[in-house]
């Protein structure tokens, strides 16, 4: 999630746990724990595939911030002029603050690396977006009571119980589309193939679908709002073909470890060289996908691995007419958001009928 949810968690779980005790100084102490996680996005690790995937490391580990809120309850049990505090209470507080943070970016598209150092990918079960209002709300109004105030428990408490209520909601939304989506998937034979489901940007009453499927990969939208209209896939080349050669670089294989499947391959001019280009399909959706790196670049008949790959541009022509049809789109399945519109006609391969 965006840093400020995350101050903003950190703060709310601080005055429910020691608000009563500490007042405002409890709120203001968890915004710091909360954010503490994300520093690491000051480390250069060397080129972009390593500084993306690297992100959400050490950092996010379960068993680093274990071991760091059990040394800083250590050193407040023993030097904080609140003694009648409890290791235990303070263990609490320090482990709650830090703790929520990885498992709240476990519950967006890119997850996070709980079980770090164990070379496991990401956890990640995707429910909200990396920005949503709906969640983050709650939890600032709560702070900004309890600020205001000087009660560090009451109003952090309830924002605390109000965002979490809209997990549920969006954990209830997820398992409703996905049934939804079983009989489309069945009728095409995928049961089985490598799936994502992710909310849209800023709600979880329109829902993204990605699926894999070979040399191909399928997208749809589902709403909650949909009533019996049926999902249609619209299906895309993954340019598979290029994946070995993908494969073959460290970084190539850094990104297979980091994204699975969900990779777009192709070969673009980029200054003069015929070099391949890896694409994270997870992010933004066809046409608007940020995250895209270099590999490798041919020489004669063969493929160089880059020594540092470096990450293309953002898409540089305007949202603005995706964003409003998204909008539209989550009111009503008409009309089709038809993402075909706006990806080079040599991806697609075939569109749904409304398109």
């Amino acid at each position: 999630m965006d840093s400020l949810t995350q101050a903003a968690l950190g703060a709310a779980v601080g005055g429910a746990v020691l608000g009563r005790r500490l007042g405002r100084k409890a709120v203001l102490i968890g915004a710091v724990l909360g954010t503490l996680p994300d520093l690491d996005v000051v480390i250069d690790y060397g080129d972009a595939v390593a500084n993306i995937t690297e992100h959400r490391g050490f950092s996010h580990s379960l068993f680093v911030l274990s071991g760091l809120a059990t040394l800083l309850a250590l050193v407040a049990a023993r030097f904080a002029p609140a003694r009648d505090i409890s290791f235990r209470r303070w263990w609490a507080f320090f482990g709650l603050c830090l703790v929520t943070h990885p498992l709240l970016d476990a519950l967006t598209t890119y997850g996070t690396q709980l079980w770090w150092p164990l070379d496991m990918r990401p956890t990640a079960w995707p429910i909200v977006f990396i920005i949503d209002p709906l969640y983050s709300l709650p939890l600032l109004v709560g702070i900004g009571v309890a600020l205001a105030g000087g009660n560090g428990r009451r109003g952090p408490t309830w924002g605390l119980a109000l965002s979490t209520t809209y997990l549920v909601f969006a954990m209830g939304a997820k398992t409703y589309v996905e049934q939804r989506l079983e009989p489309v998937l069945a009728g095409h034979g995928l049961e089985e193939a490598p799936r994502l489901v992710q909310p849209t940007p800023f709600n979880t009453l329109l829902w993204r679908v990605t699926v894999v499927d070979g040399d191909r990969h399928h997208e749809t939208l589902v709403g909650l709002l949909d009533g019996d209209t049926r999902p249609e896939l619209e299906t895309y080349s993954r340019g598979a073909e290029l994946e070995p050669v993908a494969l073959a670089s460290r970084r190539g294989a850094r990104l297979d470890w980091f994204a699975g499947p969900f990779l777009r391959y192709e070969v673009l001019e980029l200054g003069g060289r015929e070099t391949l280009v890896a694409t994270d399909l997870r992010l933004g959706f066809p046409g608007f996908h940020p995250f895209g790196f270099t590999l490798a670049i041919r020489d004669g008949d063969e493929w160089q691995p880059l020594d540092t790959p470096e990450p293309l541009p953002a898409p540089t022509r305007s949202n603005r007419d995706a964003i409003g049809r998204l909008g539209a789109r989550i009111l009503s399945p008409e009309p089709a958001l038809c993402t075909s519109d706006f990806v080079a006609s040599h991806w697609i391969v075939s569109t749904p009928s409304q398109c």
